[in-house]
C-alpha cells in the first residue's frame, strides 16, 4: 500500500468521523467539476442525486452542529453513521483488487472515524456545558475548516496528511479518557447518578 492509498483511506475515515456529510458532498464535486477524479468506484458521489442529497445534508449538519445541545444529540445519532460510513468510504475506495487490501482499508477507515467521531462528540459534550454560545461556534467553525482542509491534504500531500493524522492520533489518545471522565460527570449531574469515574 502506498502512501498516497494509505492518505486516502485514513483520509476518508478522518473527515467522516468529523463531517460525513461534508466529505461525500465535496468528494462529489471535486469529482464532477475535474478537479480531481476519483477511483472508479467512488465515482457514484458526483451522480446528481447523491450530489443533491448529500448537499442538503451537509447544509442541515453545518445547521444543526451551531446549535448547543443539538449538535450533541446530532452526535449520538451520528455514532451510527459515521463510523460505518467512513468504513465503507475507505473500503470503497481501494474496492474491485484485493479483497484483503478492500477488508484491511474498511476496518482502518472505520477506526480512524471512530477516533476522529468520538473525539469530536466528546470535546463538543465539554464545551456544550459553557453558558456562552461563542466557544460552541468557534470549535463548529475549526471542525468544518480541519475536515475539508484535511481531505484537502489527503488528496494533495499525503505525506503531510498522514503525519498530521498521527499527531491527531496520539493527542486523541491522550484526552479520548479526560474526555470520558468529563461525560460521565456531566451525565452524573444531569441524571443524578452517582459518578464512578
Amino acid at each position: 500500500m502506498d502512501a498516497l492509498t494509505l492518505a486516502l483511506i485514513t483520509g476518508l475515515g478522518w473527515t467522516s468521523g468529523i463531517r460525513f456529510y461534508a466529505t461525500l458532498f465535496f468528494l462529489g464535486v471535486l469529482h464532477r467539476t475535474g478537479i480531481y477524479l476519483l477511483p472508479a468506484q467512488l465515482d457514484i458521489l458526483a451522480h446528481p442525486w447523491v450530489l443533491a442529497v448529500s448537499g442538503l445534508l451537509f447544509v442541515t449538519e453545518f445547521f444543526a452542529d451551531k446549535i448547543p445541545g443539538v449538535d450533541t444529540l446530532w452526535d449520538a445519532i451520528h455514532t451510527f453513521i459515521r463510523i460505518p460510513g467512513g468504513a465503507l468510504l475507505a473500503a470503497a475506495a481501494v474496492a474491485g483488487g484485493d479483497p484483503g487490501l478492500t477488508l484491511a482499508a474498511g476496518l482502518l477507515g472505520g477506526t480512524v472515524a471512530a477516533g476522529a467521531h468520538f473525539t469530536k462528540a466528546g470535546s463538543r459534550a465539554l464545551i456544550n456545558t459553557s453558558p456562552e454560545p461563542f466557544s460552541n461556534w468557534a470549535a463548529s467553525f475549526s471542525e468544518d475548516a480541519a475536515s475539508l482542509g484535511g481531505l484537502w491534504l489527503a488528496l494533495q500531500y499525503p505525506l503531510l496528511f498522514l503525519g498530521l493524522l498521527l499527531v491527531f492520533v496520539l493527542a486523541a489518545l491522550w484526552l479520548l479518557p479526560k474526555l470520558w471522565r468529563g461525560v460521565r460527570r456531566i451525565a452524573a449531574t444531569l441524571f443524578g447518578s452517582p459518578d464512578r469515574a
